[in-house]
């Protein structure tokens, strides 16, 4: 198109026109210089063209957060307990719309929202746990749509806001996040992994990706251009890339993937990335290294093209160049912290609580003194990405206000302490929070000398003045007593104390790894700067209240007691930082010992980011129950639920194990072998998938499938010698099944039921989950009433990837359905066949055999095949051999074998082919020495040699192992006839 058409011809400003052909338009009219600027995160205005500056990246994880005050709702795992779409489209509004505030206030606030993380909950000793629904990748998937439709909007041209999907892929480890390789098998990625993403993908209430910081068989997510195709291959829309942050400079730094930035940058593009979120604001560096990746021809005009269109149809989409269009335009600056807000925020607190188990204790009575204890007693703290809410109610406080200030009695159970400087002889104190904290208090009693203790677990503790309110921060070289609460990206107010053998004590400051020392001024100002405990200061530690005597009395003068306890989500266990293990801390468990002692009438409340092993104390309490840290309004909510003013309605949508041992490997991200979640575990849980009481009791009385869309007909049911209207329904692979549910309210208050349907396989070598979850309803009951749940289901959920077709199949067979209460409470089921044809055997001679499509292995490595694309199978550094076993492989009238093989260092590697006799012994078919020269990258395809069993394999459908020895890479196998 000529330059002076293009003037003639605006469709970019014509809003008439779609937004696919306006952007095309818009991308034309850029020069080669403004296109590669559109790259960077900050993008420049470009006034000609009348578009402002841009950034990517505003983070709604739950509730507008960094950009000021804001309604905060429950950390994401909560807003899963509660099960209900509805309410997290509700919710998802909200946010979308107070994002729409802010943008009011400031244009320079991204529409394009980083939110929601998708990241199926594999291992609860993921730091991240609080970020993502559920360990379900189809529940997640349900829940993230919900929340992403209510950011996006309903309107059919312009978004409310862009939600980005996070982090993709395989990601559930903090440590050596950027460096770590997350083993897929195809079954795994296609099973578990990916459904997740492909949920809100297909349902068109997302515009863009966030791929993850680490390394999937091998490549990082970053350039793995198969990943992000097979992404935009469920969507015939615009679906945009952004990078994580600092992640493209991590593909040198860090994984070594690239030798320069230049390459590494013009890899990003081409694998599909159009945003690159890299060195803060500044965006020289990508720019410049873009520029000499189009200049050494790395990089194509055509490649920067496409990233940018994607880019321009997202901003398009959120009516920047059509403002008296835009329907979400009119939101004003003062669609904030609204009633109806704050109404929403205490409704989803209640909604998402879960009362695990109780004796009857709950709800509370009405008259009951309550002693509420622990340091999560009236406290409400922030994640990483919480927002500034505009107030906060604790548990305590909360229940004052129900129960009456006379009833309700809060006691931390933190330690108060004055330490007193072996330097100046004098106590710490500090009179106010601008001044440091100091070494001059005559005496323990002198005002601003008193702190309260409170322990974290693993050591950690929090300082806190008792005259300030205010906790220690060592966020500078002087130590202060002026934050409000744990945060930062790296907290600065978290301490450990340690006790020297002649009884005095030192303070780290763990932030930093400084020790605290007491200056020789006038005043003795305490600073973090001693490199060690020697160095350090020395100080008498004077207990002036003990935290345990404290929860003691409280628990034993009220009526029943209240334990709140759980993690603060700045410390261990959150971005960058794993959890230690799954234990209830120490400190906790004591405190839980000493208030049952006192009062065995004693509650549990555990308020945390992730899941427990609670241990004996589980076995003592008479009640338990979970929230997540629900924002604002947690004290409501909690509080709703405790006295039954809101009935029980949540429901964990994560497994809580018995023990730490049960979870196994977090870097082991092979569900299936690994025993992960609930679909594989091998042991009984603590607390299921899906469990959630109510106070009342409900019974499942009856299961029936009453309609199937798609159900084998009556010729078919002769075929197989089933009458018709006899036995178990019939249904093809693509069927819709209607299951009826039977229940019954048996007790004497109302309950909203959340109904669950789940499927196994009566034919143990179909290879599919244990058990897994199909569909679920709730049904409202009222005191002794009966209803009936329906729960529509597909068949084609039970799919299973199939490596001789690369396609999810049903596997035809015997299955049941099972419904009730949670994943390891069903207590009716009912039959159903699945016809059609059973997976054929893999066909060596009409095609390659993929070393990846293995289904067990010993050892094996799976990695990237070439730096771009396909993946291979090689032994571990480390190890000696490594082995992959293909099942049913039918290689008869073979004569040749071929082996596409590489090695992944010098020395020797080989390959051998082995094959299982009738005793079950392996017997070699025929080997190969790989190469002796080459890179992992240098592939060639060697003759094996065949071997005493060749026979065997040529003649029938046989089990193939394939066992590589020393530096031996394999990507495949190539049978000739």
């Amino acid at each position: 198109m000529a330059d002076d058409d293009l003037q003639a011809a605006p469709t970019y400003r014509d809003p008439t026109q779609p937004l696919p052909a306006r952007a095309r338009d818009l991308l034309a009219r850029l020069t080669l210089d403004e296109k590669v600027a559109l790259l960077h995160q900050h993008a420049p205005a470009v006034d000609r063209l009348g578009l402002g500056a841009f950034h990517t990246g505003a983070e709604v994880l739950h509730g507008v957060a960094w950009l000021g005050v804001a309604t905060s709702f429950p950390q994401p795992v909560g807003l899963a307990a509660t099960w209900d779409a509805a309410l997290l489209t509700r919710v998802g509004e909200v946010v979308g719309t107070e994002l729409r505030a802010k943008h009011a206030a400031d244009p320079a606030v991204s529409l394009n929202v980083w939110a929601p993380v998708v990241n199926p909950l594999r291992h609860p000793l993921w730091g991240r746990n609080e970020e993502g629904f559920s360990e379900d990748p189809h529940l997640t998937a349900h829940l993230a749509t919900a929340y992403a439709r209510g950011l996006r909007g309903d309107h059919p041209v312009y978004w409310r806001t862009v939600p980005t999907l996070k982090h993709f892929l395989a990601y559930n480890n903090e440590t050596d996040r950027a460096l770590t390789s997350s083993q897929l098998r195809p079954r795994v990625l296609h099973e578990y992994e990916l459904p997740a993403y492909r949920g809100p993908i297909e349902a068109g209430v997302v515009g863009a990706v966030m791929p993850s910081y680490n390394l999937v068989n091998g490549r990082p997510n970053h350039v793995a251009r198969e990943l992000l195709d097979e992404l935009r291959s469920w969507t015939d829309a615009s679906l945009m890339v952004v990078s994580d942050a600092a992640a493209p400079g991590n593909l040198v730094t860090f994984e070594r993937y690239y030798d320069d930035h230049v390459e590494s940058h013009a890899a990003m593009v081409r694998a599909g990335v159009d945003s690159f979120t890299d060195n803060d604001a500044d965006a020289r560096p990508t720019v410049e290294r873009l520029h000499a990746a189009l200049e050494r021809g790395l990089l194509t005009e055509a490649e920067v093209d496409r990233a940018v269109l994607r880019q321009l149809e997202l901003r398009l989409a959120t009516g920047e160049l059509d403002p008296d269009l835009d329907p979400y335009a009119g939101v004003g600056a003062d669609a904030l912290d609204l009633p109806e807000h704050r109404a929403l925020a205490r409704e989803v607190a209640a909604r998402a609580v879960v009362v695990l188990q109780n004796d009857g204790v709950l709800p509370l009575r009405a008259g009951a003194s309550v002693a509420v204890v622990g340091p999560l007693a009236d406290r409400v703290l922030h994640d990483w990405y919480s927002g500034t809410p505009p107030y906060l109610v604790g548990l305590g406080s909360a229940l004052a206000e129900r129960l009456g200030a006379s009833a309700v009695q809060v006691a931390d159970g933190a330690d108060r302490v004055a330490l007193r400087s072996a330097t100046t002889g004098a106590y710490v104190r500090q009179l106010d929070a601008a001044t440091p904290l100091t070494a001059d208090a005559r005496t323990a009693t002198d005002a601003g000398a008193a702190f309260d203790v409170t322990s974290w677990g693993e050591g950690l503790v929090t300082l806190r003045g008792v005259r300030s309110g205010l906790l220690w921060s060592g966020a500078g070289w002087v130590v202060r007593a002026d934050s409000e609460r744990v945060g930062g990206w790296v907290a600065q107010e978290s301490f450990r104390l340690h006790r020297h053998a002649d009884g005095t004590w030192s303070v780290q400051h763990v932030g930093s790894g400084r020790w605290v020392r007491v200056q020789s001024d006038a005043t003795g100002t305490l600073v973090a700067e001693a490199h060690d405990a020697a160095d350090a200061e020395r100080f008498t530690l004077r207990t002036l209240r003990s935290g345990h005597a404290q929860v003691a009395e409280a628990a034993a003068a009220a009526d029943v007691v209240v334990v709140a306890v759980g993690n603060d989500p700045h410390l261990l266990g959150r971005e960058t930082e794993d959890r230690p293990h799954l234990r209830l801390p120490d400190a906790s468990t004591e405190l839980w010992r000493t208030a049952h002692d006192a009062n065995p009438r004693a509650v549990l409340a555990v308020v945390s980011s992730y899941p427990y092993v609670l241990g004996p104390v589980a076995d003592e309490a008479a009640a338990v129950v979970w929230s997540s840290h629900a924002g604002q309004e947690l004290g409501h909510g909690l509080t709703d639920v405790l006295v039954g003013d809101v009935e029980p309605a949540g429901h964990l949508a994560q497994t809580w194990v018995a023990d730490d041992s049960h979870v196994g490997d977090l870097l082991d991200y092979d569900v299936i072998d690994a025993g992960s979640t609930y679909w594989y575990a091998r042991h009984e849980p603590l607390y299921a998938f899906g469990h959630g009481l109510s106070y009342t009791t409900v019974e499942h009385r009856g299961i029936r499938v009453v309609t199937a869309s798609g159900a084998a007909d009556a010729a078919d049911r002769a075929a197989t010698g089933q009458p018709d209207g006899a036995g178990p329904a019939r249904v093809g692979a693509d069927a819709h099944l209607d299951v009826e549910v039977d229940v019954a309210n048996t007790g004497d208050r109302p309950v909203d039921e959340l109904v669950q349907v789940y499927a196994s396989a009566v034919d143990h070598r179909l290879a599919v989950p244990h058990r897994r979850l199909l569909g679920h309803v709730r049904v409202p009951l009222e005191p002794g009433a009966t209803g009936t749940a329906t729960v529509r289901v597909r068949v084609a959920d039970l799919a299973v990837w199939d490596v001789t077709r690369d396609a999810l199949v049903v596997e035809p067979g015997a299955y049941v359905l099972h419904a009730g209460a949670s994943a390891a409470d069903l207590p009716v089921s009912v039959g159903v066949v699945v016809t059609g044809d059973p997976v054929a055997p893999r066909a060596a001679l009409t095609g390659p055999l993929r070393a990846t499509d293995f289904d067990d292995h010993d050892g094996i490595e799976l990695a990237e095949r070439t730096r771009d694309a396909g993946d291979a199978v090689q032994v571990p550094r480390g190890r000696g051999s490594a082995a992959v076993t293909l099942r049913d492989v039918d290689a008869r009238g073979a004569t040749r074998l071929g082996v596409t093989v590489a090695r992944t260092r010098a020395g020797a590697a080989g390959v051998r082919v082995e094959v299982r006799d009738g005793s079950g012994a392996w017997t070699v078919a025929a080997s190969a020495d790989v190469p002796p020269d080459g890179g992992r990258y240098d592939w060639s395809t060697v003759e094996a040699v065949r071997g005493p069993a060749w026979d065997v394999l040529a003649g029938g459908v046989t089990y193939l192992r394939v066992v590589l020895t020393g530096a031996a890479r394999l990507a495949e196998l190539t049978f000739g006839g």
